[in-house]
């Protein structure tokens, strides 16, 4: 149920104290958690725009959706740092300063324990529709069902809490964060992919960066993603031309026939989305310099 314009002290949707929200045919509702407090310590005349009540196995979730004239989050200081980003499924992401973050593969490694309950709560299911009980009644089914939900939760937080502290820990350290633009339907319709492709959370990582940066004055930028794999960030040939074959998915490292440079694939990748980033963004041209990691070290 949504409501609509009211203030937290009056009107349809109010808190009462730290624990409990009055919400309009509900009444007071006990809620659990502090976030109420830290909005108080900010501004206690804000506005809730929308209150929205969630449901699933596991409980009940109340969303309030606030405003104010002042700012919740202050912006941050410009860093003058740029980066290029490259999601992949070898690991979670690599950027064009040479940084790589595994991928902690959170659904995979609960596959295992989340089939066993499932099973367990198929079998508990079919044991109660044999004698004649409603679902609701059996409650070997119901502590079943639970127990998976609560795993899937899990998972879900796990994944959330991972992309939050990623991505605000890049639009802390950069100015202008670019990607690639992968909001298309057509990775998903690849079965061999999507599981992997939903268990990393790509697109829960871009929105998080397209928000945070405009929360905090910084810029965040799509790029097509066409030919970010293939080009030669160096000399700027795309392999699949001139006769030259094109790089597959097992081909993690590459030498540029071209020009003879020595390439691996997700910085280069990453080196090539940067560079069209900024090219988009103020219409001219750069040369990225690699990241010379023998040097770094």
């Amino acid at each position: 149920k949504k409501i609509e314009n009211c203030t937290p002290f009056s009107g349809s949707v109010r808190f009462l104290d730290m624990k409990h929200v009055k919400l309009p045919k509900l009444g007071r509702i006990r809620i659990s958690g502090s976030s109420y407090r830290k909005v108080l310590a900010h501004n206690p005349n804000f506005r809730i725009g929308t209150a929205t009540i969630k449901y699933d196995a596991s409980g009940f979730y109340l969303s309030l959706q606030i405003g104010d004239v002042v700012p919740f989050k202050a912006q941050k200081a410009k860093t003058g740092k740029k980066t290029g980003i490259d999601l992949n499924l070898d690991n979670f992401l690599t950027d064009s300063d040479g940084t790589v973050v595994d991928n902690p593969r959170y659904y995979r490694k609960s596959l295992k324990r989340l089939k066993k309950l499932q099973r367990r709560a198929s079998r508990r299911q079919i044991r109660a529709k044999k004698e004649g009980r409603k679902l609701w009644q059996s409650k070997n089914y119901q502590k079943a069902r639970r127990q998976a939900s609560r795993l899937q939760r899990r998972v879900r937080n796990q994944r959330e809490g991972f992309l939050q502290k990623l991505s605000t820990a890049y639009i802390n350290n950069h100015d202008v964060v670019v990607l690639e633009d992968l909001r298309g339907k057509n990775l998903m319709k690849n079965h061999a992919l999507a599981m992997s492709i939903s268990d990393a959370g790509w697109t829960s990582f871009q929105r998080m960066l397209e928000y945070k940066a405009g929360l905090y004055g910084k810029t965040y930028i799509e790029i097509d993603k066409r030919n970010t794999t293939q080009r030669c960030h160096a000399c700027g040939s795309i392999m699949g031309h001139n006769g030259h074959e094109k790089l597959t998915l097992k081909d993690r490292e590459w030498d540029c026939p071209m020009c003879g440079v020595h390439h691996i694939r997700d910085y280069n990748a990453a080196l090539n989305i940067l560079e069209k980033g900024i090219a988009k963004f103020s219409d001219q041209e750069y040369k990225i310099i690699p990241y010379d990691s023998e040097a770094a070290s």
